[in-house]
């Protein structure tokens, strides 16, 4: 019986071959075994989705004739939560930060909500380019656009020392017509950098007029697009309003004071960029359960005061003794 149910299952496993090989014939190979051999992967930086280095060659790329004179970047990155824009050259030994400045820093300016749409990456680009200029003290002889209207700004040389100019890297964004990088490039002009671009990505560009609406553009920068949607919602769902801007509401802000909130934010960076310390609470002491080791000294005198101890009591028995015989 063993036997005929071995042959049976042989004999199924032999038909489930067949028929598969059957139904593979015709499948071509689309790559062969030496492209798995010679293949080579991507860098990892690359592999996780960070870094664009077709385009980080021809960033860091310096002239030979200009020795060792930096090169620097404007790089802009999003998360979740937070915004970070950073002026950045690169160096052998791996890149150096020259400034930094961040969205969670905007609550100290006066903007406590909405820290990643493209009213906040305006403020963020505007915070890093007064922080830079005054860092370099630049800032008094470039002011760059005080007033922000929308249309393209460009900073012009003053005759002493030339503006600060660094190079747009998005990494890996997706450049569309609109995209919040580009509203932090928009802060960064109007702040008063030096850095080569076009006014086709803003938002509010027409691509078949082929011209930049400022109206559509400024309305972005000053949260019109935000203040529109709050006006839509409180028409139309009341009750999605109350939980998509429940932090807006908590903090007093709403479809019709929205401008001039970004109004003195812009001002507020304007009059101090310098990065503000956080005070942090002290650590809380922790009971210690074991033993603290000691070191050498410690254990050396420890011993040589367990040998007095031990002489002083051995010296007192015998004196005792003494006195017993007496």
């Amino acid at each position: 019986a063993s036997c005929l149910l071995v042959t049976h299952l042989s004999h199924q496993a032999s038909l489930t071959l067949s028929s598969r090989t059957k139904t593979m014939v015709f499948v071509k190979p689309s790559k062969s075994n030496s492209y798995f051999k010679r293949y080579q992967v991507k860098f990892r930086r690359r592999r996780d989705g960070k870094t664009d280095y077709r385009a980080r060659i021809r960033l860091i790329n310096q002239d030979k004739n200009k020795y060792n004179t930096p090169k620097y970047r404007f790089v802009v990155r999003f998360t979740n939560k937070d915004i970070v824009a950073q002026i950045v050259s690169a160096s052998i030994a791996g890149d150096i930060v020259k400034a930094s400045a961040y969205a969670h820093e905007l609550p100290h300016y006066g903007l406590n909500v909405g820290l990643t749409n493209y009213a906040a990456a305006y403020c963020t680009g505007l915070l890093l380019a007064r922080r830079v200029l005054k860092m370099l003290e630049m800032d008094a002889e470039y002011e760059g656009n005080l007033e922000a209207t929308g249309e393209d700004y460009s900073v012009e040389p003053t005759d002493s020392r030339r503006p600060f100019r660094a190079l747009l890297d998005v990494g890996l964004i997706r450049t569309t017509t609109g995209n919040r990088v580009f509203g932090a490039l928009k802060g960064a002009l109007d702040g008063g950098l030096d850095i080569p671009h076009s006014d086709k990505r803003f938002a509010g560009f027409n691509k078949e007029n082929k011209s930049l609406d400022a109206e559509v553009h400024r309305n972005y920068i000053f949260g019109g697009h935000v203040s529109n949607y709050m006006k839509l919602l409180t028409e139309d769902e009341p009750e999605k309003f109350n939980t998509h801007f429940s932090q807006y509401v908590k903090s007093g802000v709403d479809a019709e004071n929205i401008e001039e909130l970004y109004k003195k934010v812009h001002a507020a960076i304007r009059a101090d960029p310098n990065p503000k310390k956080t005070v942090k609470a002290a650590p809380k002491a922790h009971k210690r359960y074991n033993l603290k080791k000691l070191t050498y000294e410690e254990r050396k005198n420890k011993l040589i005061e367990r040998v007095k101890a031990l002489n002083g009591a051995g010296g007192a028995d015998d004196d005792d003794d003494e006195d017993d015989e007496e």
